[in-house]
């Protein structure tokens, strides 16, 4: 008889059966895996879970929310079973070989009725009167991007400040000595109505009910190649109306630089606030960073090429884009290759595996990644922005660009005539380009203008910028 516990103390799953010990188990879920630790006399076995993870060399943390399938070898775990169970990290429910990772809510919290409740409560409170700052990367998926670095460089300057972070489960790694608060819990409707000052990366989703002496900071997340909002293909009411209520909703937009300030300030109709071009505050590390340590914590040995293989999502599909097998490009190359899905393919998909193959794709920060590539592989991704920064070879994957440019986005500006690389359509195409030692000085001229443009306030003091006039304008007390 096979049986199911869940170790609330401990946080892990427990399995047991009679019979001789299983060779293994694990408990696989699209980004994360856990292995069990067995034990057995012979007449009854025990198999031990881990309900939490340290990915990357992090933290000691919960597992990413999401389905887990379990697996004892020559067990059958079609009988067990365990009702919905709120631990501390996590809530887990348990069906045959099925296992349900879901973020620590009560489930009367997380009922229509119960975020009913708790949105009437969060719009009903004074709020704006904590000298807090309520901080979301990627509606929560992670603690980084620009928010990331403007919670550093606030954390050293202005140490008395709150710090919330806004996660989607606790999975999330946040920085030292910021307060995790999971969306929709009544934690979470108390700090976004309480702090004095958001900083945002993407859309305010839920309701937003704005507190006396509030102000909302919309970093953005990157420059433009494609169309953004009213800009994008087709005319649609709806999307612009949604458009305009959300760029209301802020006080000041953050731009990379002044070619980015334009094009933000029209496609989300932008007008009579300021827009800060100071830099992107995520770009610093580029400047100022070593990565030895990201290449530690990813088993990268030092003098190991790196590819980082990091395309944007597509609308017409929610998965990460195949077009490049990633192992054979670690063996063409020989290199190393990191593959960076988009915060948007993070849930949809699963992570890529093989011989010096290492899905990157829920790594915390981008950046970092950046900072250890030897070259970058991308497509119509605004990392090429950001990348530029290093002065170091970008390639372009564009096999979709007639139906990407033509029908589903659109550009502002045309790629082939003004990328710093080479546009390549097949594999193949793209390890020539990648062995070819002569293409980054034929760039060269490219590259330069390129940086001028896009890269002028990415000087390593974004960060400081802009938390010094957070400072000096109030919105946060030092």
């Amino acid at each position: 008889m096979t049986t199911a516990r869940i170790d609330e103390q401990a946080e892990r799953l427990v399995i047991a059966g009679d019979g001789p010990a299983p060779a293994d188990g694990s408990l696989d879920g699209p980004r994360a895996r856990v292995s069990a630790s067995i034990t057995g006399d012979g007449e009854r076995w025990q198999a031990v879970f881990p309900l939490q993870a340290a990915r990357w060399g992090g933290q000691l943390l919960p597992l990413p929310s999401g389905e887990y399938r379990l697996s004892i070898a020559g067990a059958d775990l079609s009988e067990i079973a365990q009702a919905p169970l709120v631990l501390s990290g996590l809530r887990v429910t348990l069906q045959g070989d099925r296992v349900e990772i879901a973020p620590p809510l009560d489930p009367a919290d997380e009922t229509a009725a119960g975020q009913s409740t708790l949105e009437e409560r969060y719009v009903a409170q004074a709020g704006g009167d904590e000298n807090a700052v309520f901080f979301e990367s990627f509606y929560g998926q992670s603690a980084g991007c620009n928010p990331l670095a403007i919670d550093r460089e606030l954390a050293a300057r202005a140490p008395g400040v709150t710090r919330y972070w806004s996660v989607v489960d606790l999975s999330v790694p946040v920085p030292d000595g910021a307060i995790a608060v999971v969306e929709g819990s009544p934690q979470w409707w108390r700090a976004r109505g309480a702090a004095r000052l958001l900083i945002v990366n993407d859309w305010l989703r839920r309701r937003f009910a704005r507190k006396p002496g509030q102000k909302v900071l919309q970093t953005w997340h990157g420059t433009p190649l494609k169309r953004l909002a009213m800009h994008r293909p087709g005319f649609d009411p709806r999307r612009m109306a949604a458009v305009v209520k959300e760029s209301r909703r802020w006080d000041v937009l953050l731009a990379q630089n002044p070619y980015s300030e334009r094009i933000l300030k029209k496609a989300y109709a932008f007008f009579g606030k300021p827009i800060w071009t100071d830099g992107y505050p995520r770009n610093d590390m580029l400047v100022t960073g070593d990565g030895a340590a990201t290449r530690a914590a990813l088993g990268i040995g030092t003098d190991e090429r790196v590819l980082l293989y990091a395309p944007t999502w597509r609308d017409d599909r929610s998965e990460m884009v195949d077009f490049v097998d990633p192992q054979l490009l670690a063996e063409q190359a020989d290199a190393v290759v990191l593959v960076r899905g988009h915060s948007r393919t993070l849930k949809p998909g699963k992570d890529t595996s093989g011989a010096r193959v290492i899905d990157v794709t829920g790594f915390p920060e981008t950046a970092q990644l950046l900072l250890i590539a030897d070259a970058l592989i991308t497509d119509y991704s605004s990392v090429m922005f950001d990348y530029s920064v290093t002065g170091k070879p970008m390639f372009f994957l564009v096999p979709d660009l007639e139906h990407y440019r033509g029908q589903l986005r659109g550009f502002y500006f045309d790629l082939d005539k003004r990328a710093p690389g080479p546009l390549v359509k097949t594999q193949d195409e793209l390890v020539a380009a990648v062995l070819d030692s002569s293409l980054p000085g034929h760039f060269g001229p490219r590259y330069a203008a390129w940086r001028r443009q896009f890269n002028g306030r990415d000087d390593g003091h974004a960060s400081e910028r802009v938390v010094s006039r957070l400072l000096d304008l109030g919105y946060i007390a030092p």
